[in-house]
């Protein structure tokens, strides 16, 4: 169903494009709500719900609801019982528990077999590049910084790899020149900066190779991107968690460190050796 929602977007009204990214982005949501608190979370009227159900060949919205609740029954039948949880307040656990306890499965949800394909594809994408960018703002500015930070261990010679700065726009002259055999890695989750979006789309037209980590699969970034890798940005807290897109970068960067022509441990070796000849390091006295 998803697949399907993804295929049909472009062509769905705008009000069906909001009931979708919310059937999308909340699978649990829709197996487990009614298709009224369903379409108030949306923000969108009962009516649409109904409507996308039928755009989709369903006879109605339970026939949507019956398909992710048999899928969800599904997810939890294959999963253990969890052992030793103690009864504290509402939550169950306490705060810090619940909280470490969804971005460990948020960070998991990673390496199952549909998402582990997608990072595959991306990587590849990124080894064969001639140059790399980074490029996020605001929140998600330091997870492109930390891609950037890695890959600058193992990429060597007349390759180049460039975090894109937004800071008075100047940073963005970098990708002036770039083209066909360039590969830019855009993060961005919703709400979406504008900066990284119109980065992203114009870096696409001129030729470069665009993988993008982002939140939905009908985001702006993911319908610009030749490859998209798909992570979550709620939290149990008051904050957009971005420990799974961190982890995704990490995970990027040693897929195509290995798929890299170079020896990359070798690199990564040399780089920290001539770092450390430079007095980067602290050491302690003697």
């Amino acid at each position: 169903m998803a697949e399907l929602l993804v295929e049909q977007f472009e062509n769905m009204p705008p009000q069906l494009r909001v009931a979708a990214c919310f059937v999308l982005d909340h699978p649990k949501d829709v197996a487990l709500m009614s298709m009224r608190e369903q379409a108030n979370q949306a923000g969108v009227s009962h009516i649409t719900m109904m409507r996308l159900a039928r755009w989709l060949g369903l006879d109605g919205y339970e026939d949507m609801r019956s398909l992710y609740a048999r899928a969800l029954r599904e997810t939890i039948a294959g999963q253990p019982a969890r052992q030793g949880v103690e009864n504290d307040g509402a939550l169950g656990c306490s705060t810090v528990g619940v909280i470490a306890d969804t971005l460990a499965a948020q960070i998991s949800s990673l390496g199952e077999y549909g998402n582990a394909m997608q990072f595959i594809a991306a990587a590849d994408l990124l080894a064969r590049s001639r140059n790399l960018f980074g490029l996020g703002s605001r929140s998600a500015h330091p997870v492109a910084s930390h891609f950037v930070h890695m890959m600058s261990f193992v990429v060597g010679g007349d390759r180049k790899v460039t975090l894109v700065s937004e800071m008075g726009r100047q940073g963005l002259d970098v990708l002036q020149h770039a083209g066909r055999g360039d590969v830019l890695l855009a993060v961005g989750m919703s709400p979406y900066e504008r900066t990284t979006v119109d980065v992203a789309r114009q870096s696409a037209r001129q030729g470069v190779g665009v993988v993008a980590i982002t939140d939905s699969s009908v985001s702006p970034l993911a319908r610009i991107a030749r490859e998209t890798i798909i992570v979550t940005s709620n939290s149990q807290s008051f904050f957009r968690s971005m420990a799974p897109a961190f982890a995704a970068v990490e995970l990027l960067a040693a897929l195509t460190a290995g798929r890299s022509e170079t020896d990359a441990a070798e690199r990564v070796k040399q780089s920290e050796e001539r770092l450390a000849a430079f007095g980067i390091y602290w050491k302690p006295r003697r």
